[in-house]
């Protein structure tokens, strides 16, 4: 049986969360008070991706419509996502908090777009029909690098306007030009939809590397395209990296959409497969492991192509129906593809290092972390950890914990 004891390790970032997150988002909610009509229908539009202090947002921004007179309500604008159907957005919504029950007020989910006049272009814009019927919208989203490009705008407000309020229309509409949609195309296509008139504005998000909010910003329609960019440029300094650039394995405990957008962040993990976009140069990992994909994800699988081997586990919780829509919508379809799966986690270790050729006996470079999210706790292969061990922002957690169980199981992490 293949089995290693690895060293728990600490890795220390910037210490840099709110400490009244509560306070920011009202303070920046102060900034839309003068554009908020008394009576008015506001829809707050919500994502699909995992963000500290969601719920705390959108329940703040809930009181503040109604401290003003509003009668505001949630919409889902995720796009394609929870299958393409509005339970299933509804359902996403739920893992986060965000219910009529929580937050007090509707949640309205539909698929049923309006197509918003787009003068000569022949790409339409599409936004949802609850949320172009009502009086004006508030965005909530995180501020994040994308997992598919790269650009002046990536995961955020302006993608939001285009994609989420989109729907699934609005999601192929973009995609269908692959990764030049997505950063050329959208920018335009977030302008045209901004100056409509019916966006008021947004809450933007940015986390540190601990996953924890670290900046709230209040932005009027106008201010998004402006503004965006540098809250992007905040984001991607402040992302979780791995301690070292070179690895035999990656061991993820988990992935999925409430993780990352892709399952897996091709960011941390230097992979994109995306076809005729270059690979990222660091860090470079032989092989990836998986060996589960998170309740919250409701089987969507997008992004298990990124992996080399998976476990029966996670193959067995993926819902092809949901994780096609979204792939296909996408039009990656490397990223949907099944890798090798293994009956055991340690099945699964033994495959991806056969894939890494022949390693010296002592010298593997293994990593094992939660999933790309966490990666402030990790376990190390003593070939890492002596390359990291001088290293200020390294503490060590525990030494020689043993890898896998009697059953060929990972022990907990």
């Amino acid at each position: 049986m293949i089995n290693y004891q690895l060293t728990k390790i600490r890795q220390k970032f910037t210490q840099n969360s709110l400490k009244d997150v509560r306070g920011e988002i009202r303070k920046e909610l102060s900034r839309f008070a003068g554009i908020i009509p008394q009576g008015s229908q506001i829809a707050v539009a919500v994502g699909s991706r995992g963000i500290d202090n969601l719920d705390i947002a959108v329940k703040e921004t809930i009181d503040f419509l109604k401290d003003k007179g509003a009668e505001p309500f949630i919409i889902p604008a995720m796009g394609s996502h929870g299958g393409a159907t509005p339970e299933g957005q509804i359902a996403i919504l739920r893992d986060y908090g965000i219910t009529e029950e929580k937050m007090g007020i509707p949640v309205r989910s539909s698929m049923e777009v309006v197509e918003i006049p787009n003068e000569a272009d022949p790409d339409p814009l599409y936004m949802d029909k609850h949320a172009f019927l009502s009086d004006g919208v508030l965005m909530i989203n995180k501020i994040k690098p994308h997992t598919d490009f790269r650009g002046e705008y990536e995961s955020g407000l302006a993608k939001m306007a285009v994609i989420g309020l989109g729907k699934e229309k609005g999601a192929l509409a973009i995609h269908q030009y692959g990764v030049y949609g997505l950063s050329e195309l959208l920018p335009v296509a977030a302008g045209k939809i901004l100056s409509h008139g019916k966006i008021l504005g947004g809450i933007a998000l940015v986390e540190n590397a601990y996953d924890e909010t670290m900046m709230v910003r209040g932005l009027l329609a106008e201010e998004i395209l402006l503004k965006e960019p540098g809250l992007l440029k905040i984001a991607r300094e402040n992302r979780p990296f791995f301690p070292a650039g070179n690895i035999d394995v990656l061991i993820l405990d988990r992935m999925g959409k409430n993780i990352s957008g892709a399952g897996i962040d091709t960011n941390i993990i230097g992979r994109i497969r995306i076809r005729g976009q270059q690979e990222p140069a660091s860090p470079v990992i032989k092989s990836i492991m998986v060996t589960d994909l998170t309740d919250e994800s409701h089987g969507n699988a997008t992004g298990v192509g990124l992996a080399d081997v998976v476990t029966g586990k996670l193959a067995g919780k993926i819902d092809y129906g949901v994780t096609y829509t979204n792939i296909v919508t996408s039009s990656f379809l490397e990223r949907g593809k099944l890798p090798v799966v293994a009956y055991t986690d340690q099945d699964a270790l033994a495959y991806s290092l056969r894939s890494c050729g022949f390693i010296q006996p002592g010298e593997e470079r293994i990593i094992r972390a939660k999933d790309t999210l966490h990666l402030d706790q990790l376990y190390v292969s003593d070939s890492i950890f002596r390359e990291i061990q001088q290293k200020e922002n390294i503490d060590v957690i525990d030494w020689d914990v043993w890898l896998m169980d009697e059953r060929g199981m990972l022990n907990e992490f």
